[in-house]
């Protein structure tokens, strides 16, 4: 059996999942289709001008960017071009019909879903290991439901009831990913003045720290604090997200957030940037066992209830 064959025969598993997994399967079908150009010895530009394309929609759909999927003809058209055998051709169309496939995710309000952060939410549902840094509040991921209210409320203290409750409730939806019999693995490092922030009183606050002590238990979440005394850590200035697709040709992602965007990086150059600064960081942070403890130590002393 040749590479290419080789190679989509381990996306087969992908079109039995019971949930639907857009933001992977478009990466992988355009993964796959760049693999397939580059066999047949063509350059993106001229694969592009082959097929009537401009070199930016080729980009966008090897990229696998994008709310939609490409288009089955578009696809046909490079699959033709290319020469893909009736095999591989086959799986990527199927590949592509359930890239078609609405995730949970987006099934909200556009408001709450920007394509930034559909984006987002659809790569940490694929994502095999997912490294976070935060500066400001727990990772989405670790929060509470009370917490998150508080948080919501802090940043948008205009926002009807309702808005905030759906905000709440697509949060804690997105936290069952952390449940899930194929979770990803969840390496958290968080600023110990974190755990010093009041938000929503300390009966929030005690109940946050308990639920990440909890979750810190789990076999595929580790925490990390970086206490306050280390005052030369080398911590980004914004919150971090790590991404790594396990054994699938896609590569690391690196989500970074501001107010009203986000930025993704995909280059191995910058990722890795950003790699080396997360192992730097949980090198300078408390052990995993260490960091359980001090979370259990500001609950009795700063959130008891008493």
């Amino acid at each position: 059996m040749s590479a290419a064959p080789r190679r989509i025969s381990r996306l087969e598993p992908y079109l039995d999942r019971p949930e639907p997994a857009p933001t992977l399967l478009k990466m992988l079908v355009g993964v796959q289709l760049a693999g397939f150009r580059e066999d047949a010895g063509l350059a993106q530009d001229q694969a592009a001008r082959a097929v009537g394309f401009s070199a930016a929609k080729l980009s966008r759909i090897e990229s696998g960017k994008g709310r939609r999927p490409p288009t089955e003809s578009d696809v046909r058209a490079l699959l033709e071009l290319y020469r893909t055998d009736d095999y591989e051709a086959s799986v990527l169309l199927k590949l592509l019909q359930r890239a078609g496939e609405p995730g949970w995710w987006q099934r909200y309000d556009k408001r709450l879903m920007p394509e930034w952060f559909d984006r987002l939410v659809g790569l940490q549902e694929a994502a095999a290991t997912i490294r976070t840094f935060e500066i400001q509040y727990v990772p989405g991921l670790l929060q509470t439901a009370a917490y998150t209210r508080a948080v919501v409320e802090r940043g948008l203290p205009n926002a009807p009831a309702s808005e905030v409750q759906r905000r709440v409730e697509l949060r804690m939806r997105r936290a069952q990913l952390l449940l899930r019999e194929d979770a990803p693995q969840l390496w958290a490092v968080i600023d110990e003045s974190i755990l010093l922030r009041v938000l929503g009183g300390s009966e929030v606050m005690r109940e946050q720290l308990a639920h990440l002590v909890r979750m810190a238990q789990r076999p595929n979440v580790t925490v990390q604090i970086v206490p306050l005394d280390v005052t030369n850590a080398s911590a980004p200035a914004i919150p971090v997200t790590y991404l790594r697709f396990g054994g699938l040709d896609l590569p690391d992602v690196v989500y970074l957030e501001h107010i009203r965007s986000a930025n993704f990086l995909e280059d191995r150059d910058e990722t890795e940037e950003y790699r080396i600064a997360l192992d730097r960081l949980a090198d300078e942070a408390l052990e995993p066992r260490a960091s359980v403890d001090l979370l259990r130590r500001t609950m009795r002393e700063r959130y008891s209830a008493s």
